[in-house]
């Protein structure tokens, strides 16, 4: 296990730096969009839909 975790090391460092393409920066703001939309879409089902009683 621990000559896995030193070759797996090894390898990151040998790794250059690359940086975000644009499409997947779109993709990234656009999950981040769509989930907050949809949790917002979801919170309001939930109270629309589901009240629970005070008490």
């Amino acid at each position: 296990m621990q000559e896995e975790e030193t070759k797996f090391k090894e390898e990151l460092e040998k790794m250059e730096y690359e940086p975000l393409l644009p499409i997947e920066k779109k993709l990234i703001g656009w999950s981040l969009g769509i989930g907050t939309v949809l949790l917002g879409v979801l919170y309001w089902i939930s109270v629309t839909f589901f009240e629970v009683g005070q008490g």
